[in-house]
């Protein structure tokens, strides 16, 4: 999937003209089973320092049952590189594509931004007595009022930026009391920072219930890590699947990652059965957080025009495979000339 990204990203490129230098890192589960390594000594700095962004594939092997390699890299790079902010459009393409009945395009649009540095992510916990009927184990949610602000800011400045007016807030406070009060206290103070913006807070379980019932109803969504993870699963749901799901993990003014929303599908490797178009809308991201929007935008369309034509591989009701889905994206991006 990443191979057909990557071969539209350079059909973008050729068609623009664009400075865009790719360098293949190849830091796979053959090469941590040969070597051990999973993030190289340095290699943090390394991307702050020489690049302007990172494309990512999906991570998970069954040679590695613990997933240590994905876990270090992905989660190494996320956190590093301090990329707080994970940010997933949910767009419906297609209205054949939804799950739910009579929906369109205009109802499926939203924006979900997902705290992507705390939480029940930074591994703080342990267990007592592993192994025996008196086991107990303890996994603790960290959340520091820094990091709830910047990410509850940088959804409200999103929304003043692209004209939306509704921003949802939703966490678990009836019952996390401290934790997730926190998030409660932090989003009525900088909602009052934007008087223009419609503030609304959903307890978690709600906001899935409403994300059925009433898609329309949202325009952005701000969530922590833990429920932001199962929210954007529910949403690529609502887009067509996690074939179409893609993600940004941002830190304003540094170095980027962008990865599909997916995991890793071993049983479909080499089959030509793996949908790309994940991995193909990242990139698009990537190319608008670089400042080439007309490309960004040609590559998305590219993706609109493929699947109304039925130029899908077969989740989506085509017949194609992986890679002829990424020739089809590849040439209708680099034959949609602008005028």
């Amino acid at each position: 999937m990443t191979r057909e990204a990557v071969k539209v990203l350079k059909a973008a490129a050729r068609r623009w003209d664009l400075p865009l230098e790719l360098e293949f890192l190849e830091w796979d589960a053959d090469r941590y089973l040969e070597t051990g390594e999973t993030l190289p000594e340095g290699a943090l700095e390394d991307f702050q320092d020489r690049y302007a962004a990172i494309f990512i594939g999906a991570f998970g092997d069954p040679r590695i049952p613990d997933n240590a390699h994905a876990r270090d890299i992905l989660l190494g790079i996320r956190f590093g590189l301090d990329l707080f902010i994970n940010f997933r459009p949910v767009k419906l393409y297609d209205p054949r594509l939804c799950p739910l009945k009579a929906k369109t395009e205009e109802d499926i649009d939203f924006v979900v931004f997902r705290e992507n540095t705390e939480g029940a992510y930074v591994g703080v916990g342990g267990n007592f007595k592993k192994g025996t009927a008196e086991e107990i184990a303890v996994q603790e949610e960290i959340h520091t009022r820094s990091g709830v602000e910047r990410i509850l800011r940088a959804a409200f400045d999103y929304a003043a930026e692209h004209g939306k007016t509704r921003v949802c807030m939703a966490d678990k406070s009836n019952v996390m009391q401290y934790a997730h009060g926190l998030w409660q206290r932090c989003f009525a103070e900088v909602a009052a920072e934007y008087p223009g913006i419609e503030p609304r807070h959903l307890y978690v379980d709600v906001l899935t219930m409403e994300m059925i019932q009433a898609p329309e109803s949202f325009e952005v969504i701000v969530t922590n890590n833990m429920f932001g993870d199962i929210v954007t699963d529910l949403a690529a749901a609502l887009q067509g699947g996690l074939g179409l799901a893609a993600s940004a993990n941002l830190h304003p003014g540094r170095v980027s990652m962008f990865e599909p929303v997916h995991g890793s599908a071993p049983p479909l490797a080499g089959t030509g059965q793996a949908n790309p178009m994940a991995a193909v809308v990242s990139a698009a991201l990537m190319l608008e957080d670089l400042g080439h929007r007309e490309a960004a935008q040609a590559v998305e369309e590219a993706v609109v025009r493929c699947i109304r034509k039925g130029e899908t591989t077969a989740d989506l009701g085509g017949a194609l495979t992986t890679a002829e889905v990424g020739d089809r994206l590849a040439g209708s991006v680099e034959g949609n000339r602008p005028s």
